[in-house]
């Protein structure tokens, strides 16, 4: 473990100058960044006694083996150089905000031709406009079926959409009114965006002007007797009063602001905000945050206003979080540099920025309500954090202890292979960071040369770690190795502990390959299913773990993520390689006709549901064509909507095993809401 005194700089270097500096620990990736009005002074409190620091600073500073720091001309600068470095490093030990909870959000995509209305979790894309968050799903699905009574904007899928073109008759909700039907030209393209351009303007709070032009329709449709349309008018005007009635209306100035507070102890905090449009709530969202110091309520709000609202997308005014900056930001505490990051807000909404704390009133009324929130959410919070970071630091001592480790195995990688009778080998690489998955770092190997599950552990062990050697190589070369500038790419960070899907072959094969490589500072297990023993390289028995054990439970985890995660992959492949040997033989149906059957319709199973109808929709697929596809993919005795290998029980071959029973650590495991479900991979070459 580095020390502190070992890399302090000089006494004298540090200018006093305000500047963003970064820590790097031995491998030069950079784990915390941070700002400051004087550098000097600021980093000057990170080498005083080490006892004396903050429990998160102490392990920060003693995992770090270098700083560096960067001047700038001013704190609005040293906000946006430090807002950019935590989006670009990721860095372990800063602040991070992650959901208390994942809270769906209804959402319009404006990026397509036909804007589309549907509920959506997880991080927020360019070019899609978010109202909400909500509470829970069945609250959006309930708001649009009153409101596309008014606005019958899209709300299928582009399958859906798509098929509806192809034979020129639109879904149900074209037929009852709650859809415009764009899909069989009811409607232009730019007919649809001003129905949906009505509806986002509605769902933002300017609901009076569209009340009142309904009544105006309604009293002309009346006074020209035109009772039907009159009726039909009365009928939406009831629907957009009783979608507000179920808004409740919390300010009558028509304020527009965000409303924030905050629940803490020593070692996280709760953040609670409701987001306030036209005077009413139109969503509420939480997150938990990791301290890595002792910060005051002030800090933890100059966090919240980088994090949340930095970023800003030119186009649609929403930030990386997914929230736009508002006309006023209500906290309970204001920054020392109050007037810095107001200047900053200024200039990331284009416009006036309020930032004050409210004192008497509706808003200091709110604000205690919101407050009342985070407390809750932070009480949640804490009796599931007893048990998850008890459990996921436990796991860890007893890997370390058990497995004869130096240090804490604080990065675990593990790697499985998956395949049938030895066609189609595919690999995964799935990484766990301080007990919990970082899906962003998982990897997807392609296995050409494995026949078996050794050579295959074998080749893609060896590709992974000459990865690593080379982007080391590439960055010490790029930067100098005194310099240590620059990101390290993802393969340059080596594992502390890699875990093989297997017994003592496989780890007998990972071994070699990082022999043949030179490395020698990652230690390698392996978890057989059988017994679910654990395996080291060389030892003729293997370590049992009491079934109890918490660090049993984490290396089971880590091994059916690895697992699923190869599985996923490997059938897609063999769906694939599936579809294009049943193509093969089909008369007339050369390779680029097989391409645009595989881009239209992707799978086998997809394929095989096609109809006639839809294949000569596909460019160069005439009609005899098509039903000669059919006859070739066609499974005798079966449904044509039953695929093999497509459900939930993999094919024979595939090496498979029972999820693991979940333990204390799996129960309270605490991850991002927005990431649950998520599967993150790149195909590694």
């Amino acid at each position: 473990m580095p020390d502190p005194s070992t890399y302090r700089p000089a006494v004298g270097s540090i200018p006093e100058s305000p500047g963003v500096y970064r820590f790097r620990d031995p491998n030069g990736r950079v784990i915390y960044v941070g700002k400051a009005k004087s550098l000097r002074q600021r980093l000057n409190s990170y080498f005083a006694d080490v006892a004396g620091l903050h429990p998160r600073t102490r392990q920060m500073v003693t995992t770090a083996s270098s700083v560096e720091w960067t001047v700038v001309g001013t704190e609005v600068e040293a906000l946006q150089l430090e807002y950019n470095w935590i989006k670009e490093f990721d860095p372990r030990f800063n602040v991070r905000y992650r959901d208390d909870k994942s809270y769906p959000s209804l959402a319009v995509t404006l990026n397509e031709e036909y804007p589309r209305l549907q509920v959506m979790r997880g991080p927020k894309r360019k070019g899609v406009r978010y109202f909400g968050p909500y509470a829970h799903a069945w609250a959006i699905r309930e708001t649009l079926d009153t409101l596309t009574r008014v606005f019958p904007a899209r709300t299928c899928s582009n399958g859906v959409f798509k098929r509806a073109g192809q034979i020129g008759r639109p879904c149900l909700l074209g037929y009852i009114g709650k859809c415009a039907a764009p899909c069989v030209g009811r409607v232009s393209a730019d007919e649809h965006r001003e129905i949906v351009d009505d509806f986002c303007d509605f769902m933002a709070g300017k609901t009076e002007s569209m009340i009142r032009r309904l009544e105006r329709e309604m009293a002309a449709a009346a006074e020209a007797m035109e009772y039907e349309k009159a009726a039909r008018l009365r009928d939406d005007l009831g629907a957009l009063k009783r979608a507000l009635e179920k808004q409740a209306v919390v300010l009558g100035d028509g304020t527009d602001a965000d409303v924030v507070a905050f629940a803490q102890d020593e070692l996280e905090a709760a953040v609670q905000v409701f987001h306030v449009r036209g005077g009413r709530v139109r969503g509420q969202r939480g997150w938990i945050v990791d301290k890595v110091e002792a910060v005051t309520t002030g800090e933890l709000v100059e966090q919240f206003l980088l994090q949340v609202y930095g970023g800003v997308d030119e186009q649609t005014g929403v930030g990386e979080a997914g929230e736009a900056v508002p006309r006023e930001v209500l906290v309970p505490e204001l920054p020392d540099d109050a007037d810095v990051y107001v200047e900053l807000l200024e200039e990331l909404r284009g416009g006036k920025v309020s930032l004050r704390v409210p004192q008497r009133g509706d808003k200091r009324s709110l604000l205690e309500t919101v407050e009342r929130n985070a407390k809750e959410a932070f009480a949640r919070h804490r009796v599931k954090r007893a048990s998850d970071l008890t459990a996921r630091s436990l796991a860890l001592s007893e890997l370390q202890e058990a497995l004869e480790l130096p240090d804490a195995p604080l990065r675990i990688e593990c790697i499985d292979i998956s395949h049938v009778q030895g066609t189609n080998v595919v690999a995964s690489m799935v990484v766990f960071e301080d007990g919990l998955a970082k899906k962003s770092d998982y990897r997807r190997f392609s296995v050409a040369q494995g026949t078996d599950d050794t050579a295959a552990m074998a080749e893609v062990v060896r590709r992974r770690f000459a990865r690593h050697l080379k982007d080391e190589a590439d960055r010490r070369d790029e930067q100098g190795i005194a310099a240590e500038e620059g990101r390290p790419r993802r393969f340059a960070y080596p594992p502390n502990l890699l875990v093989v899907d297997g017994g003592a072959p496989q780890v007998a094969a990972a071994s070699r390959s990082l022999t043949e490589l030179g490395i020698v500072d990652v230690a390698v297990c392996g978890l057989a299913k059988r017994m679910e023993e654990v395996w080291l390289p060389g030892d003729s028995d293997p370590v049992i773990l009491p079934r109890t054990s918490e660090a049993l439970y984490l290396l089971q985890r880590v091994r059916d993520e690895a697992h699923r995660f190869a599985i996923t992959y490997h059938r897609q492949k063999r769906s694939s390689s599936m579809l294009v040997s049943m193509l093969d033989d089909v008369p007339g149906l050369g390779e680029s006709r097989r391409k645009a059957l595989m881009k239209q319709f992707g799978s086998l199973k997809r394929l095989r549901a096609a109809t006639v109808e839809e294949l000569t929709a596909v460019p160069g697929i005439g009609r005899r064509t098509a039903e000669a596809v059919q006859a070739a993919i066609a499974v005798p005795g079966e449904d044509a909507t039953a695929v093999p290998g497509e459900d939930a029980t993999a094919a024979p071959g595939v090496t498979e095993s029972a999820t693991a029973p979940q333990g204390p650590a799996e129960r309270g495991a605490l991850r991002d809401g927005a990431g649950e479900t998520a599967e993150v991979g790149r195909v590694a070459s």
